[in-house]
């Protein structure tokens, strides 16, 4: 079975939809998928199964972009196209079955779900391997628990104050985690890095893995860490969909739509980030440790 997937530019939107596919895998154990993303997202797929190739769709003026994509797999007749963007590629290429994103009410999660027919809709997953543990394990005390914070996001509006980050790591550290060591991760670039920077200056003794570890490598860090707090961006959904316990942080965007979905996995809310206290974090923390 052929199965092509077209999925999301944005790493949050892709990382949803990995319980998608696996609940593809699962159903079609046989199937040969290829996967289409963006240039971000791309190092979510690396490490799945039955997946055949990932097609990298990077935006060229006028659309163009879509018409190279339509020629590269308009050429084969695929058993099912599934099309989490609702673009027109996917009423134009030869296919035995489609299922198409259309927007309806609820969680971004339930919209997914609602392109198979699954409900309740799958939850998102990671995948990695053997050398991405081993990695993994290399970047990390053996011998501490791991509170993992992710200072950045794709907009200024989206990020909690360094400060309370730092004092946040600081109560979970006194009264809820024994002896945690820090590790502070965020995306590839110098935005990201100027972004995390006032958290890694406040916090000297936290790991730094800013941009320096593939998507696969930090599902891995995710899945042995104790505690995430992190602002809503693409590592918030994978670290709930690793399984970590999970806090995201929304001010100006929808927390009813993007809330990380995970099974430890919560959102706190305010009407802009500078209106989260440090004290409704912390109990958020204490209420998923426990």
């Amino acid at each position: 079975m052929k199965i092509l997937f077209v999925t999301s530019t944005r790493l949050g939107d892709a990382v949803l939809s990995t319980g998608l596919l696996d609940h593809l895998i699962r159903r079609h154990p046989a199937a040969r998928i290829t996967v289409v993303c963006g240039p971000v997202a791309e190092g979510v797929f690396a490490r799945m199964p039955n997946r055949e190739r990932t097609i990298v769709l990077r935006k060229q003026s006028g659309g163009r972009h879509w018409v190279a994509l339509w020629r590269d797999v308009a050429m084969h007749v695929w058993d099912l196209v599934v099309d989490i963007r609702g673009s027109a590629l996917s009423w134009l290429v030869p296919t035995r079955r489609r299922a198409v994103f259309r927007r309806v009410a609820g969680p971004k999660i339930a919209q997914l779900g609602a392109i198979l027919g699954v409900s309740p809709p799958p939850s998102p997953v990671v995948w990695t391997d053997t050398a991405d543990q081993r990695e993994a394990s290399g970047l990390l005390p053996a011998d501490r628990p791991i509170v993992a914070l992710a200072p950045t996001a794709n907009w200024d509006p989206k990020v909690w104050p360094a400060e309370r980050f730092a004092a946040a790591f600081g109560a979970v550290a006194g009264s809820l985690v024994a002896n945690p060591a820090a590790v502070v991760l965020g995306g590839p670039g110098a935005r990201e890095s100027a972004m995390a920077a006032p958290l890694l200056a406040a916090l000297p003794g936290a790991i730094d893995l800013v941009g320096g570890i593939s998507l696969a490598v930090a599902a891995a860090v995710l899945q042995r860490s104790s505690l995430f707090i992190g602002n809503d961006s693409g590592l918030m959904h994978l670290a709930a969909a690793a399984g970590a316990p999970t806090i995201g942080l929304f001010g100006p965007t929808d927390a009813a739509t993007y809330a990380p979905v995970g099974r430890c996995a919560v959102a706190v809310v305010g009407g802009s980030m500078d209106e989260i206290p440090l004290a409704r974090v912390v109990e958020a923390a204490a209420r998923l440790l426990r």
